[in-house]
């Protein structure tokens, strides 16, 4: 047998039957939907700025569920003491938020996200319930995302704040070996306050870092100028005041 013209057959069928299985494996259709879970923890939980937990350490978690078509929706949770320590209710230590909604592409690179949450507070007995809906549309460009929402009905136990709205813009850029930075400029108005007590304007930089096998750790400096006369209750602090927050979080 000629060796050489052997191992050329050889050499020849098995490139051919690499070439066939990377074929046969980039072939593979995508799978209709994705789960993925998240749990974690930070030092303080804020949302837009204002502290949900009173300055205090919070746990929280999720579930999201994603389809090819581009629609979505999700579970997400988190203790919170602003119901019984700025308010006084008796009741209201936890956050659930359902959402769900559709992303997709008006045009190369620009992307948008349209949806509906609900921010729940189960058994929460203030004296204007603190559930609220809102609807949300985003733009994304690039790394920039600017995103809009708007309150159905009263705003987190706000009363008369129907169509209380929040603008943001935010960015995420990498930065290698892992790290990345993420500004973040955000308004709320809240409406029907005295003196527009309860609208403010909240700002933030968040250094992250992937640290392998589904870990990854923050750190966010934040600010706001809420108003003492409207975030303030003694002996609470302002709920917006600057605040350096670590966080670490768990994503499988």
């Amino acid at each position: 047998m000629n060796l050489s013209k052997s191992l050329a057959s050889s050499a020849l069928a098995l490139g051919l039957l690499a070439n066939t299985a990377a074929h046969s494996q980039s072939a593979a259709p995508a799978p209709d939907f994705t789960l993925a879970y998240n749990i974690g923890g930070t030092t303080d939980y804020r949302f837009r700025g204002i502290s949900q937990s009173s300055f205090k350490p919070a746990v929280q978690g999720g579930i999201d569920f994603s389809h090819k078509s581009g629609a979505y929706a999700g579970v997400w949770a988190s203790n919170v003491n602003w119901i019984k320590d700025y308010i006084g209710a008796t009741d209201g230590s936890l956050e659930v938020d359902f959402f769900g909604g559709y992303k997709g592409e008006l045009a190369k690179g620009l992307g948008f996200d349209l949806g509906v949450i609900a921010y729940v507070y189960p058994s929460n007995n203030t004296p204007t319930n603190a559930n609220t809906n809102e609807i949300y549309a985003a733009l994304t460009y690039g790394p920039v995302t600017a995103k809009y929402s708007r309150s159905l009905g009263n705003f987190v136990a706000n009363p008369n704040s129907a169509g209380s709205q929040y603008l943001e813009v935010a960015a995420s850029f990498d930065v290698g070996n892992g790290f990345s930075i993420t500004p973040h400029l955000g308004r709320q108005t809240i409406p029907n306050q005295t003196a527009s007590a309860g609208d403010y304007t909240d700002y933030a930089l968040t250094v992250n870092k992937d640290l392998g096998n589904g870990l990854s750790a923050s750190l966010t400096l934040l600010g706001t100028d809420a108003k003492d006369s409207f975030y303030k209750v003694a002996p609470i602090d302002n709920l917006g005041k600057s605040g350096l927050l670590v966080g670490l979080k768990y994503s499988f």
